[in-house]
């Protein structure tokens, strides 16, 4: 299972090339692609990543839906008829689909924001302005988060 942590800023270079954090690199090796697989977010201007594991987790959820539902067609067009699988180079780079560098304001810099099981790619000043605004709801709502115990996902 890949997990992704932290914060990370990388350049974007003249090419659309971003160099992919070397710990998100780690989490999606031996997985049966290697690379990373990355969608518009539904909710939010920016790029939504995972590992292929994820994005098989995900097809599976959408087939209990009822097939040829509004609501089985719509998740699928948005999650997978959006969904781009990027190999890692050499150098272990992902060339960003320029539609969803547009979708995400991505230009000079992409800032990878590790969420667990997926992260996100954002532009890096849209991003910070996002996590102040987290933070303060957070607080104010005074969320708080009930810890599974260990083994107890299901997976």
């Amino acid at each position: 299972m890949a997990l992704f942590l932290s914060t990370y800023v990388n350049k974007v270079d003249r090419k659309g090339r971003v160099s992919v954090p070397a710990t998100f690199r780690v989490a999606v090796q031996g997985l049966s692609f290697h690379g990373i697989v990355v969608f518009r977010s539904p909710k939010e201007a920016a790029i939504v990543g995972c590992g292929i594991d994820f994005m098989e987790q995900l097809s599976a959820s959408v087939t209990d839906l009822d097939l040829f539902s509004d609501v089985h067609s719509d998740l699928s067009a948005t999650i997978f008829a959006d969904a781009h699988q990027l190999a890692l180079d050499g150098d272990g780079r992902v060339m960003l689909p320029q539609a969803l560098a547009d979708h995400a304001g991505i230009t000079d810099s992409a800032a990878f924001v590790g969420n667990g099981r997926t992260f996100q790619v954002w532009e890096p000043g849209l991003f910070e302005k996002r996590l102040v605004d987290a933070r303060e709801r957070t607080k104010a709502e005074g969320a708080t988060l009930r810890v599974r115990p260990a083994g107890g996902d299901g997976a």
